[in-house]
């Protein structure tokens, strides 16, 4: 890969005044993103969807030759008809959701390699009119409720669809991995398949059929995600799918 190629990592925003023991550990996440795919010979650019506007981040980003979508806060519902108000509901980003949903659809009609990570996995859901669970509950395997921030990440498997993308990047059908989310896909986008679940049936990793666009609704880029995970789900920004993936 020529170590001119271009890649956006998209976050949320770099401004959280309102939680900044949350917005430290977001800049860690995102910083071990950016290292990784700067190791691996990418030149990347650091956008934020909310500070810019969506026409702003469209422009930003139109010369990328990949895009990452990372974590950070909820959808807001009017994207997926939801309402507002449900259990365990954080701040909304509203400007971020537009500018992120508008980058998947110019992925998918360019054939634009796209990662998306937790929130980044939601979005690419939405964006092509799937439907989001709003809250797991407390006593999942998913997040560390009512824990410090730094002790956040819950550590489970996922059992990955033989001959998936996902399973063919990680090289493994089941995987263990970093979590920290209240919400889950409900309803698949058009174009989706599912690539992993946890053993509970919770959606983990999604693929598209045709387009290089993946998600995974874990952190490879925790520090404490298994040694490897991150670089090889980069690698998916690298090479298209050939043909389609069958669902689990």
């Amino acid at each position: 890969m020529s170590a001119a190629r271009s890649l956006a990592v998209v976050e949320v925003t770099r401004f959280r005044a309102h939680d900044p023991a949350y917005h430290d550990y977001v800049q860690v996440l995102i910083g071990r993103t950016i290292a990784r795919a700067e190791e691996l010979g990418w030149q990347v650019d650091r956008v934020a969807a909310a500070d810019l506007g969506p026409a702003s981040l469209l422009a930003q980003t139109d010369s990328a030759d990949a895009v990452v979508i990372m974590g950070g806060e909820d959808i807001a519902p009017e994207f997926y008809g939801g309402r507002a108000g449900y259990e365990g509901e954080s701040a909304h980003f509203p400007s971020a959701d537009e500018g992120q949903v508008a980058l998947v659809l110019r992925a998918l009609e360019r054939g634009t390699p796209l990662l998306g990570i937790c929130r980044g996995h939601q979005i690419i859901n939405v964006a092509l009119g799937g439907t989001i669970i709003q809250h797991l509950g407390d006593a999942t395997v998913h997040k560390n409720h009512g824990a410090p921030i730094a002790e956040i990440m819950s550590s489970h498997g996922v059992e990955l669809v033989p001959g998936s993308a996902v399973s063919d990047l990680l090289g493994a059908e089941r995987v263990q991995v970093q979590s920290a989310h209240h919400q889950a896909i409900d309803t698949l986008g058009e174009g989706l398949v599912v690539a992993g679940r946890t053993p509970e049936g919770e959606i983990e990793a999604i693929e598209h059929t045709q387009a290089p666009i993946v998600g995974v609704q874990w952190h490879p880029e925790d520090p404490g995600a298994p040694a490897g995970q991150l670089a090889a789900l980069l690698s998916s920004l690298e090479r298209v799918p050939a043909g389609v993936r069958v669902a689990a």
